[in-house]
C-alpha cells in the first residue's frame, strides 16, 4: 500500500483517522484558510481540505494524503469556522444556544505522484439546549474549545449542550467523515476490508 498521510494537526482526526486500522503519518498541513462568506459551506470545505492536502505534496511526493476542515452556518447563513479565543467562543456560544445548526465538513485524498484527486463533504446538524450565560461560561472555561467549530467539543462535554443531532455520520461532527473517506480511499485502490 502506498503511503497515506493525514493532513492534520487534530488529535480529535488522528484519533478518528486509526479507526480505519490503516498504516499512516499525521503532519500539519501549511495551509491557511480564510474563510469568504460568500461562498457555500459545502465548496468551502471541499476548497480547505484539497488545499490543506496539496500543500503537503511536495513532503510527500508519492503519497496518498487525506485532508480535512469544517465550517457551520450561523442563524445569518454566514459559514463561521473557530473562535480562537475565550470571548469569541462564549459569544459563539450564546448566539448558538436554542437553535439549530448545520456544520459542513470536507473530505479530500490527493494523489501526490499524480495530482489527481476526489473531495466530498458530510453536512451534520445539532440543535443546542436554551443555555444560559453561566453555562456556556462555566462550559467554555472547562474545555477550552477555541479551536474547534461552533465552540464546543461534541467527544467530550459539548453532549451537555445539545437536544438533537442529526446526520449521515457523526464523525463528521468530530472533524473527520470516516464514511465518505472509506469511499475516497476505494476510489483510490485502498480497500479497508479484504
Amino acid at each position: 500500500m502506498r503511503q497515506l498521510i493525514l493532513a492534520s494537526s487534530s488529535h480529535y482526526r488522528l484519533q478518528l483517522m486509526r479507526q480505519l486500522q490503516l498504516p499512516f503519518i499525521a503532519a500539519a498541513p501549511p495551509f491557511k484558510e480564510t474563510i469568504d462568506p460568500a461562498v457555500a459551506p459545502e465548496l468551502l470545505v471541499r476548497h480547505f481540505s484539497l488545499g490543506k492536502a496539496q500543500s503537503l505534496a511536495e513532503r510527500y511526493p508519492n503519497a496518498l494524503i487525506v485532508g480535512s476542515d469544517q465550517v457551520f452556518v450561523d442563524q445569518r447563513g454566514r459559514a463561521v469556522g473557530k473562535p480562537g479565543s475565550e470571548e469569541a467562543a462564549i459569544a459563539q456560544l450564546k448566539q448558538m444556544a436554542g437553535r439549530t445548526h448545520t456544520f459542513y465538513t470536507g473530505i479530500a485524498l490527493f494523489d501526490s505522484a499524480s495530482g489527481t484527486h476526489q473531495t466530498d463533504y458530510s453536512s451534520f446538524a445539532v440543535t443546542l439546549r436554551d443555555l444560559s450565560e453561566e453555562q456556556v461560561v462555566d462550559y467554555v472555561r472547562r474545555e477550552k474549545p477555541f479551536e474547534c467549530a461552533g465552540a464546543f467539543k461534541i467527544e467530550g462535554l459539548g453532549i451537555a449542550l445539545m437536544e438533537k443531532m442529526e446526520g449521515d455520520d457523526y464523525n463528521a461532527l468530530i472533524g473527520l467523515p470516516l464514511i465518505k473517506l472509506v469511499t475516497l480511499l476505494s476510489q483510490f485502490g485502498v480497500e479497508i476490508l479484504a
